[in-house]
């Protein structure tokens, strides 16, 4: 049975533990934080240890790390977890900045480590089943993908101000689901933005975004996304073909519909991002598991992470220069 070390005790890294700890093939071994006591309970929850970066990467039992810490920490994460032959899960984005993320990449290639990077919503159950349906040619090629991903509230200042802004923080999610329906490179992109919220101009940053993206066979992509969504976390994706049109909407705590003579009504959309991806978050790790184990690819990889950062970084230079930009390499 592979042993894990989990690097990150918060919000995510609960996430994770939990999801480690059910998978027959896995067992959560370490949790590392300079949080000590956050670590400490969360190990202690799921019959753990609580160590530092040095122990658990010396183990030689630790087959495989899985990274949830702060951003600023995954290249290092990484580099030191493939220098010690440990496979990879890393959360997005795979590095504060390109060259980071590419330093890192090279090293892991070279360890021939596997590395997966944690972008959840390619497992959610709904938008693989509207992938299944578009690869299998039912409304024949894609033409126009919609993309609407839109936060309930902004997070907290501090946050904002080292989050790397919202196309690096928040659209890096669509730009990977852009690439993945479209299954093609991204050719030209174009962002424009406001900031109608306190925090995010103190952040100096945007929370309300839009993103043209076009790809090399001339195909279209549409991203739109706020941070204070007051109705919920809506997330959805609309993908129109030659031969028709594929939609993926929004989940509800129930789908019961109530319907009189004054309206019909019911439940808005999950609350946050951690209900939404609930399930997709276990199904990333029961294919991380299955990596472990040679009967999955790391898929998506270092490539795809540094593909989806790449357009956050054009688009967030689209937006402060006004003017679309050519994105090939």
């Amino acid at each position: 049975m592979p042993d894990v070390a989990l690097f990150g005790a918060g919000r995510i890294g609960r996430i994770h533990a939990g999801n480690i700890a059910v998978q027959p093939g896995l067992r959560l071994r370490y949790v590392v934080d300079v949080n000590t006591a956050a670590a400490g309970e969360l190990a202690a929850a799921f019959a753990a240890s609580a160590v530092d970066v040095e122990r658990a990467l010396a183990d030689p039992e630790v087959a495989a790390v899985v990274i949830a810490a702060s951003t600023s920490m995954h290249a290092e994460l990484i580099t030191r977890a493939a220098r010690a032959g440990k496979a990879i899960f890393c959360e997005k984005p795979v590095a504060a900045d390109l060259d980071a993320a590419r330093a890192c990449a090279a090293v892991a290639a070279e360890a021939g480590v596997a590395c997966m990077i944690g972008f959840q919503r390619r497992f959610d159950p709904t938008f693989a089943a509207l992938k299944r349906r578009l690869d299998a040619g039912e409304i024949g090629a894609p033409e126009v993908v919609v993309l609407t991903s839109r936060d309930p509230a902004p997070p907290p200042l501090d946050y904002l101000k080292q989050s790397g802004g919202v196309f690096k923080d928040m659209l890096i999610h669509d730009f990977d689901v852009c690439r993945w329906l479209l299954a093609d490179e991204i050719v030209e992109i174009y962002a424009t933005g406001a900031c109608l919220s306190p925090d995010a101009a103190q952040a100096h940053d945007l929370d309300t975004a839009a993103v043209t993206l076009r790809s090399r066979r001339g195909r279209l992509c549409v991203i739109n996304t706020s941070r204070h969504a007051a109705y919920g976390y809506d997330q959805r994706i609309e993908v129109l073909g030659a031969g028709g049109m594929l939609q993926a909407g929004n989940h509800r705590p129930t789908e019961v519909i109530s319907s009189r003579a004054a309206m019909v009504s019911g439940d808005p959309p999950e609350p946050f991002f951690l209900e939404r991806y609930r399930r997709a978050y276990a199904l990333e790790m029961i294919h991380f598991a299955d990596l472990l184990g040679a009967r999955a690819q790391p898929v998506p990889g270092l490539v795809d992470g540094i593909k989806a950062l790449e357009l956050a970084e054009f688009a967030t230079r689209s937006w402060r220069e006004g003017r679309a930009l050519n994105c090939l390499i």
